[in-house]
């Protein structure tokens, strides 16, 4: 019973608490609600930031207009030198090597002795010879004396014809001896003589093929059966092999006929570490067809060389120069840019509005840039200044373009 009566009270108790307690739960629910809504209203006013009053300044650029020029044509090809003369020094009879006179790569003069071969069975042929002639002039010798006694006996009748006969033709036969071993002297000195090797003309030698003590194969008339001793080329002049293009090759032809003057077949010549074309040569063939293949026609100009810097085999730059002349614009190289593939110049207009033009190039004259098509003579180019973009206002600052020298400056390609 007691225990009844205390449930019943605690249960009583506990739900006049919370009677007490559910309207000051509502209440403090309420005031953090106002709270969170006046922060979201009034923080971004408190903490907004002042803009910025300053505006990013003008960028200045420097602007010129391009320069004008009448320049004549150039045609430049790349080429590769090689030699006036070339030969491969060959035994033309055989026989132990026994002396070499020169050390590889040696510059050698013409006639210089270069290869000995044994010659001591080719001498031997060559005395015997020399006896045999000896022999056959003593029996012409006396098979004249015998003719003359015959003939002196037939005038006194103490000889008869057929005597004469006789002897007149062993005379004949006599000098026939004599000319057959003279032959036979000739064909060994002609052998003896091709034991020394001489060199044919002056030029740088190469290595030697064949040392000292070896035999070798001779034939007097070459080919592979013989022995290659080496090989010998001319330094000076020398020879520049290039190909020109169907349409230079007309270009050219057609300036060179318009204009018959002694620089029509002259060409300016530019080693591949050399900046300017500070040599000189002549053009002295033009092919008589184009090759098919590759529709291009070969050309060669010869080259002095007296420096002997040039070697067969090197590549350098050929530029032909014509006498026709047309006018281009140039620029700076840096003021030319490359969109994929086009090139374009930023050009400043009267509203310092920057554009881009789409222009033709051409090789590097003066220093500069050669501008064939797409600029005005008044445009005003961006030469200068800070990096800018098409599109953007600047404050353009008139500045010059200066054109340097053109005396052998050596094209690059556009």
């Amino acid at each position: 019973m007691d225990s009844t009566v205390t449930n019943s009270t605690a249960e009583s108790g506990s739900e006049q608490g919370s009677a007490k307690h559910g309207p000051k739960l509502y209440a403090g629910i309420a005031a953090l609600v106002l709270v969170v809504v006046a922060a979201v209203v009034v923080a971004p006013k408190l903490f907004h930031e002042a803009p910025v009053s300053a505006a990013a300044p003008t960028r200045v650029v420097t602007v010129a207009p391009p320069l004008q020029r009448d320049l004549h044509g150039r045609l430049q090809f790349l080429g590769q030198f090689s030699p006036v003369d070339q030969v491969e020094l060959r035994a033309q009879v055989g026989g132990t090597l026994t002396y070499i006179g020169f050390k590889d790569g040696d510059v050698v003069r013409k006639g210089a002795l270069l290869f000995t071969i044994d010659p001591t069975p080719y001498q031997i042929k060559f005395d015997e010879g020399s006896a045999q002639i000896a022999t056959a002039r003593a029996r012409l010798e006396l098979a004249k004396t015998e003719l003359a006694r015959a003939q002196t006996l037939q005038k006194t009748d103490a000889g008869t014809i057929e005597n004469v006969e006789q002897r007149s033709a062993e005379q004949r036969s006599a000098q026939a001896a004599l000319d057959e071993a003279e032959a036979h002297v000739r064909d060994a000195k002609f052998d003896l003589d091709r034991t020394q090797v001489y060199a044919p003309f002056s030029g740088r030698m190469g290595t030697h093929l064949v040392s000292v003590g070896n035999l070798v194969s001779g034939n007097r008339g070459g080919g592979g059966s013989t022995t290659l001793l080496a090989t010998i080329v001319s330094i000076d002049p020398i020879y520049l092999n290039f190909d020109m293009s169907e349409g230079d090759y007309l270009n050219f032809q057609r300036d060179r006929a318009s204009h018959k003057s002694a620089l029509a077949n002259k060409v300016d010549i530019a080693l591949s570490d050399e900046n300017q074309f500070v040599r000189h040569g002549t053009l002295n063939f033009l092919d008589n067809s184009l090759d098919r293949a590759s529709g291009t026609i070969h050309a060669r100009a010869t080259v002095p060389n007296s420096d002997w810097l040039l070697t067969s085999g090197e590549f350098g730059r050929v530029r032909v120069n014509l006498q026709s002349s047309h006018q281009v614009l140039l620029v700076p190289d840096a003021a030319v840019s490359v969109d994929q593939t086009d090139r374009m110049v930023l050009v400043a207009g009267a509203d310092g509005v920057l554009n881009e033009k789409k222009v033709q190039t051409g090789g590097l004259r003066y220093g500069l840039r050669v501008i064939y098509s797409g600029l005005a003579p008044s445009d005003r180019v961006v030469i200068g200044g800070p990096p800018v973009a098409p599109g953007m206002k600047v404050s353009a600052k008139a500045g010059t373009i200066i054109a340097g020298s053109d005396g052998g400056s050596n094209e690059e390609q556009p």
